[in-house]
């Protein structure tokens, strides 16, 4: 636990990392977050002088997606958040220690860093039958997790699990499986969705509190904005075929092998919020849309609910601006007879006038 009181910055200096490179860490890093030219000084200014945050990580009902989206982070790479950049005190699915040796870190965490440390929750708790669906060390997760909370600075909710209930929260959902801001409303929450999240979306989130201090700005459903602020339709490279009413309309058909738009075999880009088509996936080489499939809205609240993955959206409209796939196509079939019409009719008069010339030099 000592180790809790070094900087990020001792402990690559330590590993030999030149101060040269750490200031190209720190510039990849700012832009990386979306942040301005200036960032990259004040990320280095924190990351030298700042202790390193305790943080707990708590799994509840999940799959443990979310941990296996965070260890293949690429900017920043995860050994570096995890080893250099905070203090890893507490993840019993990947720690050395177990039984009555992880039970007493929680405890000594809770004593030493009163109000300091970070609590990241992966997965939800079951609430029906006092919690007894998820037991860890003999106890209800949610009380462990009610425990840990009472004392954190602030929580992530790792995933859709945690943000909004996910598979688990599905209907007729038989656990009572529920969010973890609907359990802990005393604590500042900050949802990091998706199924799972982008893994450098999750190091970027931790990035943030370990510089500033303070969670990044949150939009009205308690997400960062620096990450959830756009839909996946605002950036993807299919958008222009969406707006030309280009659209694949079966499985592996002539315009599947065009690349055109997903919309009508049920990509739901248009309403889910997320990186994907930004940051991407697997070191920003690719994500669902460019492999061919359609987002399954992941990152939303109730996907699970909401219908078949290839039932397509019926009314997308978004601030007066769009209008539904059919419609588009429509005025995109319209405009294009219009410009044949219009063509057909200045060919027509162009061969009238050229008939009427050469009548007149018959005569």
């Amino acid at each position: 636990m000592a180790a809790a009181t070094e900087t990020f910055y001792s402990v690559i200096r330590r590993q030999g990392i030149t101060r040269r490179n750490f200031h190209k860490f720190c510039s990849l890093t700012a832009t990386s977050l979306g942040l301005g030219p200036l960032a990259a000084s004040r990320i280095a200014n924190a990351l030298e002088t700042k202790p390193r945050i305790p943080v707990i990580w708590m799994h509840g009902l999940e799959c443990t997606c979310c941990s296996e989206s965070f260890i293949r982070s690429a900017h920043p790479l995860v050994k570096d958040t995890m080893l250099s950049m905070i203090s890893l005190d507490y993840d019993d699915t990947i720690m050395a220690a177990a039984g009555h040796q992880a039970e007493a870190i929680l405890e000594e965490t809770r004593a030493k860093y009163k109000g300091q440390y970070l609590l990241a929750v992966e997965g939800n708790p079951p609430l029906n039958e006092d919690g007894m669906f998820c037991i860890q060390s003999g106890k209800p997760f949610v009380e462990k997790l009610r425990m840990m909370a009472e004392d954190a600075m602030a929580i992530i909710a790792w995933g859709s699990c945690a943000s909004w209930g996910c598979v688990q929260a599905a209907a007729p959902n038989p656990t009572q499986a529920t969010p973890i801001d609907k359990v802990i409303t005393s604590k500042p929450i900050i949802k990091v969705p998706g199924c799972p999240p982008i893994a450098e979306v999750m190091t970027g989130v931790v990035t943030f509190i370990t510089t500033f201090g303070k969670p990044p700005e949150l939009d009205r459903q308690g997400r960062p904005k620096m990450f959830y602020s756009q839909r996946i339709h605002d950036k993807c490279y299919r958008r222009a075929h969406f707006d030309a009413g280009q659209f694949v309309e079966e499985w592996d058909d002539e315009a599947a092998h065009k690349g055109y738009c997903l919309y009508k075999i049920g990509c739901k880009g248009p309403t889910t919020y997320n990186a994907c088509s930004s940051v991407r996936w697997n070191g920003g080489i690719s994500f669902p849309i460019q492999s061919g499939h359609g987002c399954i809205g992941c990152s939303e609240d109730g996907f699970w609910d909401k219908g078949s993955f290839y039932d397509r959206l019926t009314n997308i409209k978004q601030h007066g601006i769009e209008k539904n796939a059919d419609q588009i196509g429509m005025t995109a079939a319209g405009a294009v007879g219009a410009v044949v019409a219009a063509h057909a009719t200045v060919t027509a008069l162009k061969r009238f006038a050229g008939k009427r010339k050469a009548v007149t030099r018959g005569h």
